[in-house]
């Protein structure tokens, strides 16, 4: 839904905030000019124990149901050079803080002729964010892990806006994920009200600046909730550190998840 191209007549009205607030992004990711594109992704690897780091030389994927029979047979596919210099110093920088990490590669057995699987977290941020620039922007991407500890999570993000610091390189930091999935009683998770209890503590904190927050928010409304967004937006509360603020752009929850779109900047 937060793809035009991918959308039904239906969704193009349900998620018109989320779009909007993308095509932001969008606009702010041009006047920025990364050199590269670092995504945090809840759907790609999961190593257990570990974050992963794609060390492939390239990523690609496509929305397989993105056009409907009668829609514009527009492609929703990305293909994106992996900027294999930063996603080893990444795998270094987390390493040497302390957080389990593994190189991760797909299919050919030399690396850097390989090409990983893009999952959809992945490619949604990144068809607005450099993924159809003319040439690509190179993208490093990171694979969380769940059963690491908040703590470990917050120190990966700081551990990983080193690394981009010491490349000397313009980076752009992009924390993907939805947030609750129980909205709807229809949805594959079914309703729990923990969903939009967290999604509203969520906006409250980013529109006060206060990522910090989510370490207080409680483990049963966590997992209540169903959310993918708490890991990787710990990381990046862990990257940001001082000097940077947040603005909420947009949220809604169209369906039986909920999605947010929010920019921080140097302030």
């Amino acid at each position: 839904m937060a793809i035009a191209e991918a959308c039904s007549a239906e969704e193009l009205e349900q998620a018109a905030a989320t779009r909007a607030g993308m095509e932001e992004l969008e606009r702010s990711f041009g006047a920025a000019r990364p050199e590269s594109v670092m995504v945090l992704t809840p759907h790609n690897v999961h190593v257990e124990g570990s974050m992963a780091v794609v060390m492939s030389g390239q990523v690609a994927g496509a929305l397989s149901d993105a056009v409907q029979p009668g829609e514009s047979g527009a492609s929703v596919a990305l293909r994106q050079p992996v900027d294999r210099e930063l996603a080893r110093a990444a795998l270094d920088g987390l390493r040497a803080a302390g957080i389990p990490a593994v190189g991760v590669s797909f299919g050919a057995n030399d690396a850097a002729a390989a090409a990983h699987p893009m999952d959809w977290a992945v490619l949604v941020p990144l068809w607005y964010l450099g993924g159809r620039t003319q040439p690509p922007v190179p993208v490093v991407v990171v694979s969380p892990a769940r059963d690491l500890s908040p703590e470990a999570h917050v120190r990966a993000g700081r551990a990983l806006a080193e690394v981009a610091e010491r490349s000397g390189k313009r980076v752009a930091l992009v924390a993907s994920c939805d947030h609750g999935h129980a909205h709807q009683a229809s949805g594959p998770y079914g309703f729990h009200p923990a969903a939009a209890e967290y999604d509203q503590a969520v906006v409250r904190l980013v529109e006060r600046n206060d990522l910090g927050g989510l370490l207080k928010l409680e483990p049963r409304l966590i997992a209540d909730a169903k959310c993918d967004s708490w890991w990787q937006m710990l990381m990046l509360h862990g990257a940001l550190g001082d000097g940077w603020r947040g603005r909420l752009l947009s949220y809604e929850a169209p369906t039986y998840f909920g999605m947010l779109c929010a920019a921080y900047a140097a302030s």
